[in-house]
């Protein structure tokens, strides 16, 4: 069984490293890369209009990266003041390494969403507070339109973009038939559409939704259904060791 991993690096190197280490074969297709974020600039600003007991999140691993490695330039400390939250244990725990504060995050593998977050008791009466939202260029709108529900101000903050990268779809799609591709490894829903678009019409019907498909939530699931693919894995969390969990 050969495997495609298409989330971006370094992670997706790092994955096919593993797997390869495990025994498997697999190879490496990374659709999209990360550059800094429009707004990082004003992130100082943004985090001083901040109150005692106002919110953060962090909705990925890159927002962390990029807004850590800001302030470390500016010779700013992230504020004792706030109250800290993360998507899930990878970014929460990441955070709180770089930063040294305590950070809340679901703790349930399955409930690392914005819904899992949202049904946090910490997050039920909050009433009256502001929360900057660190996050790339688009992205879902669930986190914000239900603190803006619960009585919060709500702020973005875009630390990182993501690009897509340009192949030729023609090229890819007769090599990954030729290094006999069985199983696909998608992390977002916007790298699943851009490589189901990518893909040539005839390895749609030849090849492509005869493919197992692991992503990493039951939202993306439903898109891949959508799309067209009957073998669907679910990994739930997005990190790589829960990905190498199902793969082996």
């Amino acid at each position: 069984m050969s495997i495609l991993v298409t989330r971006p690096s370094p992670a997706g190197e790092q994955l096919v490293n593993q797997l390869r280490a495990s025994g498997k074969s697999a190879w490496h297709l990374p659709l999209i890369h990360f550059l800094p974020g429009i707004d990082l600039p004003m992130l100082a600003e943004r985090l001083t209009a901040l109150s005692h007991d106002d919110l953060l999140f962090i909705v990925s691993q890159h927002a962390i990266d990029y807004a850590h490695s800001w302030l470390l330039q500016q010779g700013i400390t992230w504020p004792v003041r706030l109250r800290y939250f993360a998507i899930g244990r990878t970014s929460g725990l990441r955070l709180r390494s770089l930063s040294g504060l305590p950070v809340i995050y679901p703790h349930t593998h399955q409930y690392e969403t914005s819904e899992g977050l949202l049904s946090l008791p910490s997050l039920a009466r909050i009433d009256g507070r502001r929360a900057l939202v660190l996050r790339g260029n688009r992205g879902r709108e669930l986190l914000k339109r239900t603190l803006l529900q619960r009585g919060v101000q709500v702020e973005y903050c875009e630390c990182y973009r993501r690009y897509p990268i340009t192949y030729d779809g023609e090229e890819q799609g007769r090599r990954l038939l030729s290094l006999g591709i069985k199983t696909l490894i998608m992390t977002s829903g916007e790298m699943l559409q851009q490589f189901y678009t990518l893909m040539p019409e005839y390895c749609h019907n030849y090849w492509l939704m005869r493919c197992q498909l692991i992503v990493v939530s039951e939202r993306l699931a439903i898109l891949a259904h959508q799309l067209g693919w009957k073998n669907i894995v679910v990994a739930n969390v997005a990190d790589n060791d829960a990905l190498m969990r199902v793969l082996l």
